[in-house]
């Protein structure tokens, strides 16, 4: 009798210690990636899963002539990002003054792959002209362009970085690196709208992702103004589904301006697909697949925009250009 009863409590401690898995497992299959958790509060957030794009493009393969800052700092860190880069998170800060350094858009990132933290340091030391010590971590001040952009290494695969007029992003940042564990921490902007972004999305971005390509209100990509106010909210994502799929939501203020703005991206498609010319390095043979793929729908407040990217397309958007330059350069250093 009391070999069955141990046998059932076994059993039960079995169970629940599997579930309890299976909840922990499901948790973080549906949370935020930690690079995207770490991220102040922002306007927007891009995030860029780089293992599986790379699996798929091999864009670290290409060769490419680096220019002699970046040379240099591949040659003092050991690092060269189209190798060594996981992962990528971009907030974006909107600026109060467009016409300071900034510019429009401040950005505070945070990058997870392959690093050598000592090598690292030392690279950081050299060029900063101020240190912090915040948090147990050190915060390294770079002058960049009459901006200061504040680097530190939260972990050991892990490098912040912010160029906010202040530190209060980068304090943030290491400040959310403490309760990274939980998995649903994170900004405003992930609590609200990162269950909509698809489940294994390779890349993704919330929130006004317009900011970078418009001012007065337009947002421009190539010298072509887009239908969409400077302020919309987005949903983007691509992800695989046997092949890559491309979604962008458009969240209106009401209906009747989603239906508008579907109407003016039809419009736009239209004009697109009947261009003779392709977008600025990319053929009409690479684009051609992607116009032909796309579909816009209206429903209720969203505009929505479908489409199938090819893998050849993808691999000519993300291969770096013929000449990369150096992420972090001395000030007066070379552009």
């Amino acid at each position: 009798m009391r070999i069955r009863r141990r046998t059932r409590i076994t059993i039960g401690v079995v169970v629940v210690i599997l579930l309890l898995l299976l909840v922990a497992f499901y948790l973080r299959m549906k949370a935020p990636p930690e690079a995207a958790r770490l991220l102040p509060e922002s306007d927007g957030i891009v995030y860029l899963n780089l293992r599986p794009i790379r699996t798929v493009t091999h864009f670290d393969q290409h060769p490419v002539t680096h220019d002699p800052d970046y040379q240099s700092f591949i040659d003092a860190t050991g690092i060269q990002f189209e190798r060594d880069l996981d992962e990528a998170a971009f907030a974006l800060h909107r600026m109060p003054d467009p016409a300071g350094p900034n510019g429009l858009v401040a950005f505070s990132e945070v990058f997870v792959g392959h690093f050598d933290g000592r090598r690292l340091t030392h690279y950081l030391e050299g060029l900063s002209t101020s240190r912090e010590n915040y948090a147990g971590h050190i915060i390294y001040s770079i002058p960049s362009d009459g901006r200061t952009v504040r680097v530190t290494l939260p972990g050991y695969d892990m490098v912040a970085v912010s160029n906010t007029p202040t530190s209060e992003q980068i304090h943030s940042i290491l400040d959310r690196y403490r309760t990274a564990a939980l998995p649903f921490a994170g900004s405003s902007l992930l609590t609200d709208h990162y269950e909509e972004v698809p489940l294994l999305s390779l890349a993704w971005g919330i929130g006004q992702i317009g900011l970078p390509f418009g001012d007065s209100g337009n947002v421009s990509i190539f010298g072509l103004k887009l239908p969409i106010t400077f302020d919309s909210t987005f949903i983007a994502s691509l992800r695989w589904t046997g092949s890559l799929r491309l979604r962008i939501e458009e969240i209106a203020p009401t209906e009747e301006a989603a239906a508008s703005s579907a109407d003016s991206l039809r419009m736009l498609l239209n004009f697109a697909r009947n261009a003779e010319a392709a977008a600025p390095g990319i053929t009409d043979a690479e684009l051609r697949p992607l116009l032909d793929s796309i579909q816009i729908e209206h429903h209720r407040d969203r505009a929505v925009l479908h489409a199938t990217v090819t893998p050849q397309l993808l691999e000519r958007l993300v291969t770096p250009p013929g000449k990369m330059q150096a992420p972090l350069a001395p000030a007066g250093g070379s552009k």
